[in-house]
């Protein structure tokens, strides 16, 4: 038996920053995933991939990642989407940084 698909945001690196970037729900990326268009179904899941993947000058990278709704936008549900959205765990740079700064 085939398994139930699981809500989804698409994912990136920006090729030039190589920062972990999300597709929106207007073709535009963004480096917040509350921003990133949450897919709830599997069809419009792969249609909205290759959309994506057609913005190869800009991104490197792209796929499906596992997420869920919650209060502010989609929300990961894998550990590895949780460490790529906070950033580089070395020191404080990037998001980290930008966060400790508030």
């Amino acid at each position: 038996m085939a398994r139930a698909f699981t809500p989804k945001v698409i994912t990136a690196n920006d090729l030039l920053e190589g920062d972990v970037i999300y597709f929106t729900a207007d073709n535009t990326w963004t480096r917040n995933l509350s921003e990133a268009e949450l897919i709830t179904d599997e069809a419009e899941a792969q249609l909205r991939l290759i959309e994506a993947e057609k913005q190869n000058i800009r991104i490197v990278g792209a796929y499906l990642a596992d997420a869920k709704a919650g209060p502010n936008g989609p929300e990961p549900t894998h550990f590895r989407e949780e460490f790529r959205r906070t950033g580089p765990s070395n020191y404080f740079h990037g998001k980290q940084e930008a966060e400790a700064n508030v």
